[in-house]
Order: C-alpha cells, then structure tokens, then sequence
C-alpha cells in the first residue's frame, strides 16, 4: 500500500509542475484544458496497460507500446519537474531575503514563476521527448554495421583474415515493420563473411513469435564455413506464466526448433571444429549463463577435450559470464562472443570519444570490444528490441569482425 502511495504522490508532484510549466508558457484556458483532459487519458492508458498486464500472456505489442508512451512522457516531464524544483528554491530563497532584509512593502512572499525558466524546461523536455519518439518510429530499425580487426599470436595461419559475421537479440516478438527486417537481412547478404554466428534471444517468450518470420531468416545467407547459434536467457520461455511445466518444456524444444527452421545449427554446451586445409580452429558454444539470469551453460563441458593451446571462439550470451568465469579461465578462450545487454536501447556513442549507457551500471562489458590479458569480449548491441519498443543512440547492430595473425610474434 505504501508503495502505490509513493507512486502517486510521485506522480501527483511531476504532473502538478508539469502544468504549471504549460500554464506559465499560456494563458489560454482552452489549450490548458486540452493539456489536463490529454494527460487523463494518457495516464488511464498506462495505468490499465500495466494493471491488465497477463504474465500467462507475456509480453505484447500493446505491452511494449505502454511501455513506450510511459517512457515518452514521464521523462520529459520528470525533467521539467527538476527544473521548476531548482526554480522553486531559488524563489524560496529570494522570498526569504526580500522578507527579513528588503523594505516592509512585501507584497507576495514568494516572486512569480519566471516565463523564460518555464520556456528552458519545456525546452530541456523536448529533448528526450523527441529522441523517444524517434527511437520509436525510426532508431529502432536503424541497423548498422559495426567492423572489428582482431589480431592474435596463436591464431593458425590458414586463418588470417577469417571474417566473423554476428548478430544477437532477434527479439522476434516484437518486431512490427516486415519491410524493415528485410531490408536489415539483405544488408547482412550483402556482407563478405566466412561464418555467421547468433548468440542468442530469438524470442521474448513464446516460440509462435518467430513463425511469421521464419522465412525471411531463412534468407540468411550460407557462408562457407557454416551458421550456427546458442541461446539467450528470453529463449527459455521463464517470462510469462505457463498452464504447466509440460507447456513450459514444449515451448523450449519449439524454440530450439526455430534454428534447425532457419538453417542454424544450434550449440548446447558442445563444440565444433572448423578446418581449413590442415588447421583448426574451435567454436564453443554454451548454454545461457547469467549472474542474474540462470547459470545453465556448462563450458567446461562445451570444450571438453580442448586445449589451452587450441584457437578458440566461444559464444556465451550473457557478458557476465565472462566476466565471472571465462577471462580468467585455464583454457585460454581467446575470443567470446556475447549479446544480451541491447546497451540498454538507450545511450550516446560518440566514437573515439564518448560512449555511455546506463547499462554500463549494472554490466562492466556493455557493448562493443573489451580485453583482458590478451582474451577478448565481443557484445553486441542486439539486432532487435524488447520492453522499451525503441532505440535512442544505442542502434541495432550487425557485427563483422576479422581475425589476423600477429606475425611479429614468434
């Protein structure tokens, strides 16, 4: 009970400074009015959306969208509501001192709201109001193609230049756009790449969610050496309330099913050898391990039989994985490739000069390339989108990455 009172005095406080912004900006009592009745409906919306939200059902597009609109509004109007604040001290200052050191005709205690402070905060608001709805409408569909040269001592020479293609987090649930996923599978084609690599979340929950679009992955070209793929913590169906466990269990093997249904081969903790005339080199893929998402993936199981000296490629969709067990481990993996994190779907990434997401908090690899004492981390920033149904300056990602050999070391 204490907590849906905070909730609503909470939003009782942004709402009410949220208007005195608007009604500062005009005097009009129709357009104020309008204001308040479009704010009711708003907030009737997103408070039916959640209180009706069917966890038998999972997540929905109606879902996603409510989760959209809440994030649409309220931080444009959470920042109006600092700066009124802000305002507000200063009035109570200035009240003060007018008060006890000015002259005796006081008039009101507290100054008037300044318009310009009002036309600054709805200025500030507009920001991430219109970076939202973008990444709604267009940032989430806005693919981009990311090149990596990785180079290694021990990699075998009849791998030099071997190119890694990746993609990760296809979130089938929640695409809405036919034409746009197309046009992300063409540019993928239209990539020069050795073997194509899926590190997992071909769902939200459900595996129905990737029938519509089965045959358009099945488009994916085949490179020569392969395309195979692992699982993500969404493809084990545990984000929604199943009528029973055998529901629950018929649903995984239908996932898994989805890769042999798009030409993948999907790696349960195993690992294959992929030769070039007489060298090799490893792909390991594990079961999903997350710190906080399920430890499934045994990779000492996955590498069984491999050595510290062998070339490895490991994919482990959770980056924490590596963090917790695969950067330090006595195998040597050299490469891992992860996903999982979407940088949050939210971001800025200025490259060579700034990159940050609030995700970084929670996760310490991210996105993009880390290395620890000559092992390297790959995150993907995630080809699709999930419970914010957009992306704001972290974009969909189609990973390219090349292997060199580091031929000045012996």
């Amino acid at each position: 009970m204490f907590r849906w009172l905070f909730v609503f005095l909470l939003v009782a406080i942004v709402e009410i400074y949220a208007f005195q912004a608007f009604r500062t900006l005009t005097k009009v009592r129709s357009y104020q009015f309008v204001y308040i009745i479009l704010n009711l409906v708003v907030i009737i919306y997103i408070v039916n959306g959640f209180f009706h939200f069917d966890r038998s059902v999972g997540q929905t597009k109606q879902s996603l969208f409510t989760i959209g609109l809440l994030l649409l509004t309220l931080v444009p109007k959470l920042l109006i509501t600092f700066v009124m604040i802000v305002e507000d001290i200063y009035r109570v200052f200035s009240g003060t001192i007018t008060r006890f050191l000015g002259d005796n005709d006081y008039g009101s205690f507290l100054p008037e709201r300044r318009k310009f402070v009002s036309q600054i905060a709805v200025g500030l608001a507009a920001i991430p109001f219109v970076s939202f709805l973008y990444g709604m409408t267009i940032g989430k569909y806005n693919f981009k193609i990311i090149k990596q040269t990785l180079t290694f001592p021990d990699l075998p020479d009849n791998f030099d230049g071997f190119v890694l293609a990746q993609i990760s987090d296809i979130h089938s649930g929640s695409f809405d756009n036919p034409e746009k996923i197309q046009y992300a599978i063409n540019l993928i084609n239209k990539q020069e790449f050795d073997v194509l690599l899926f590190t997992g979340d071909i769902v939200n929950t459900d595996a129905t969610e990737m029938h519509p679009w089965v045959e358009m992955f099945k488009g994916l070209k085949n490179p020569t050496y392969g395309k195979y793929s692992i699982l993500g913590n969404h493809d084990y169906g545990t984000y929604k309330n199943w009528p029973s466990d055998k529901a629950l269990e018929d649903n995984f093997e239908a996932v898994k099913d989805l890769h042999r249904q798009i030409d993948f081969r999907l790696m349960l903790d195993e690992h294959v050898k992929i030769k070039k005339d007489n060298q090799e080199i490893a792909l390991v893929g594990v079961e999903n391990w997350g710190k906080n998402f399920g430890e499934k993936g045994d990779i000492n199981k996955a590498s069984e039989n491999l050595t510290k000296e062998d070339f490895k490629i490991l994919m482990s969709h959770d980056p924490t994985h590596w963090e917790y067990v695969v950067k330090n481990h006595e195998k040597h993996f050299q490469l891992t490739l992860a996903g999982h994190t979407h940088g949050f779907q939210f971001g800025i990434e200025i490259p060579g000069w700034l990159k940050w997401s609030p995700v970084q908090y929670v996760y310490k690899q991210w996105a993009g390339l880390y290395e620890n004492l000559g092992r390297y981390i790959y995150v993907n920033r995630g080809f699709g989108f999930h419970a914010y149904p957009g992306r704001v300056g972290i974009w969909p990602e189609i990973t390219i990455i090349e292997l060199k050999k580091d031929k000045n070391v012996a």
